[in-house]
């Protein structure tokens, strides 16, 4: 589901003075798989998962240890989070044997799913909020808070929004929740979790290429919060030609990383002075990289190394297979030199009759599933 998926993607920007704060959550029901559970829960702030419900434990698992004063100042937190996703988990249940019938589906593998939250701009102090649903992999429907109105992308989706249009006080019950609720409780995760959420570290920048005729990659790892910009500038311009950025990437210690590439196919060499890499996070001072040779981090020279290494001992079996060749046609013109006249050549017949082993093939790999 490309709208749905894409809330979760960061949305970059040339500004990095303020920053966007979210709480997030996505509810995912499914049918036909049986090594993943029917439903689960997970709640995000700012990216970072704080929680996990699913169908198999039928309990919330706090996710950051900052979760933990929240549970001591609010002691019912575990209990009414527990009752709300056993609430949805039962809805999404249904749900999705109705929409199966609504899309004439009979069986297979199948996706319900709801991602919902708030957002707070923590500098002109804006808010927004989104609830949007999806069916196996697509957009199903969406509730617009200007209108309080529900949004159905496909024909099969405008029954369920005529029913949830007409229920007026609902919707007006989930604006409130979007606008004020969400965003009282986002604003919360943020203090109790000011240390790891708000913390910011400063990224390590590399210049990488592949190969003489690669694009040199700027990758910046080990920064945090995500929300980073990255790009190429030319003669003190932004690049937004000969340019390939890629997405923000988690890390294993909780940071992140990303790689921007930059195509030198029609540049001479001489001209790369005028390039260089810039990186922006709130917080620390611009990270510029000039793209100077000397910086490159290249596998290539290690690889041509490796390449006559090879060669070399290539070359050095052939020699020895040459020389072994060699000695056996000069032992073997030896032999029958020294052999007696008349001898007996049994032996040589006996030799005939018990030959090696024939060498079978190796087996082929097969490739698992």
């Amino acid at each position: 589901m490309k709208a749905l998926i894409g809330l979760l993607l960061l949305v970059f920007g040339r500004g990095v003075s303020s920053v966007l704060h979210s709480l997030h959550y996505c509810y995912t029901a499914s049918s036909g798989l049986s090594t993943f559970p029917e439903f689960v829960a997970v709640g995000m702030v700012d990216g970072v998962q704080m929680l996990h419900y699913d169908s198999n434990s039928r309990r919330t698992v706090l996710k950051q240890d900052w979760m933990e004063q929240v549970i001591r100042d609010h002691p019912d937190y575990l209990e009414r989070s527990n009752g709300l996703s056993w609430g949805s988990q039962q809805a999404f249940k249904a749900n999705i044997g109705i929409l199966k019938k609504i899309f004439k589906q009979t069986g297979g593998i199948h996706v319900y799913q709801e991602m919902y939250g708030c957002e707070w701009d923590d500098e002109d102090g804006t808010t927004d909020g989104y609830d949007q649903f999806g069916y196996d992999g697509e957009d199903f429907i969406a509730l617009d808070l200007n209108t309080l109105t529900w949004v159905a992308p496909v024909l099969q989706a405008v029954s369920t929004k005529q029913r949830w249009d007409g229920d007026r006080g609902y919707n007006e019950q989930q604006n409130n929740y979007y606008t004020k609720e969400c965003v009282d409780w986002l604003k919360k995760y943020l203090v109790y979790g000011r240390r790891t959420l708000q913390r910011t570290e400063r990224p390590r920048v590399s210049l990488l290429q592949r190969s003489p005729s690669s694009p040199v990659v700027c990758h910046a790892t080990g920064f945090y919060p995500d929300r980073v910009v990255v790009f190429w500038r030319r003669d003190g311009q932004e690049l937004h030609e000969q340019v390939d950025p890629g997405e923000v990437l988690p890390n294993h210690d909780g940071t992140f990383q990303v790689s921007v590439d930059l195509d030198l196919t029609a540049v001479p060499q001489e001209d790369w002075g005028r390039y260089e890499c810039v990186v922006q996070l709130r917080g620390i001072k611009d990270i510029s990289t000039p793209l100077d040779p000397a910086l490159i981090r290249t596998n290539w020279a290690k690889g041509i190394i490796i390449i006559i290494g090879l060669l070399v001992l290539l070359l050095a079996a052939a020699a020895a297979a040459v020389v072994g060749v060699l000695l056996y046609k000069k032992r073997n013109a030896s032999d029958k030199r020294h052999k007696p006249v008349g001898s007996d050549t049994s032996s040589e017949n006996t030799e005939g009759q018990n030959p090696a082993p024939e060498v079978q093939p190796l087996t082929t790999v097969k490739v698992k599933s």
